[in-house]
Order: C-alpha cells, then sequence, then structure tokens
C-alpha cells in the first residue's frame, strides 16, 4: 500500500509567514507561494499570511500558528545572505531546527522556504517569479505534507 499526498489545496489551510528583513527578497518568495496555493485551488479565505521582523522570528511564530490547530501546514519564508561574521550560521541553524522542531512537536507540517545564500544574487535568482522560485517550491511541499497528514493516522503506536 501506498500513500502520497497530492498537489491539490482544495480544503485545507495555511499559514504563510513572512520575514520582513530582505523584503526585496521575500517579497518575491511570498509571491510563488501564493501563486501555488492559487494553483493548488486553495482558496483566499484559506490562506493567512503573518510578516514577522526577520528569520529569526520565524520558529516561534510558526509554533504559535501550529498549535492554534487552525492549519494543516505552515510556510515560512526569509532570506539569509551571508556576511563577514558568524551571524549568518548561527541565525540561519537555529531557524532551521526550530522550524523541524514546530513540525515533530505540533504535527503541523512547516515547509522551509528561508533561502540561505552566499550573496544577494543568489537569493535574487530563486525569488523571481517562476519555476525555479523556492516560495513556489516550499508552498509545493507543504501542499503535499497536508493532504498526506490528512490521510497518516494519527496516535500513539
Amino acid at each position: 500500500m501506498e500513500i502520497a499526498g497530492s498537489s491539490s489545496a482544495a480544503g485545507c489551510r495555511f499559514a504563510v509567514i513572512v520575514s520582513r528583513f530582505n523584503s526585496d527578497i521575500t517579497d518575491g518568495l511570498l509571491r510563488g507561494a501564493l501563486s501555488a496555493l492559487r494553483a493548488a485551488r486553495a482558496a483566499e479565505g484559506d490562506v493567512t499570511i503573518v510578516r514577522v521582523p526577520g528569520a529569526f522570528e520565524l520558529p516561534l511564530t510558526a509554533l504559535r500558528l501550529a498549535e492554534t490547530g487552525r492549519f494543516e501546514a505552515v510556510i515560512a519564508l526569509g532570506c539569509l545572505i551571508k556576511g563577514d561574521t558568524m551571524h549568518f550560521e548561527y541565525i540561519a541553524e537555529s531557524v532551521s531546527h526550530g522550524l523541524m522542531q514546530v513540525s515533530t512537536a505540533t504535527g503541523v507540517p512547516v515547509a522551509f522556504g528561508v533561502l540561505t545564500t552566499l550573496n544577494e544574487d543568489q537569493a535574487l535568482e530563486r525569488a523571481v517569479d517562476g519555476p525555479g522560485n523556492k516560495g513556489q517550491e516550499a508552498a509545493a511541499a507543504a501542499i503535499e505534507m497536508a493532504t498526506l497528514m490528512r490521510q497518516l493516522p494519527k496516535g500513539t503506536a
């Protein structure tokens, strides 16, 4: 027996958390995510957008949203660009681990749409409209996981 998620978002509710830091890039990620959700038939009222100051604030916000029980999946969008200090490494690791912990603690899928790039050009390439948009890819993963989680039994083994 094989169980797989689908590419239809119909009937699922999604929270999209977007970092305002590097907004020229994260706005592109948001456009991609919303495009994917619309293409998968997510109703406008089933998508909640929440803006946060930066990527570091994504895990806590994702946790609060997941704990409400209102959403089948959360999509986290942000952009970290490496600079001359260790700040990039600390934030990137903290955000990725924090978002993973939200998923495992709540059972609500959290799609990772946080760019971790070496320069702004790499980030811009990943936020342009079209198939290479990483916000679009994160939303597609969220849709598939939301439908998959609906099919899998809950509870303890």
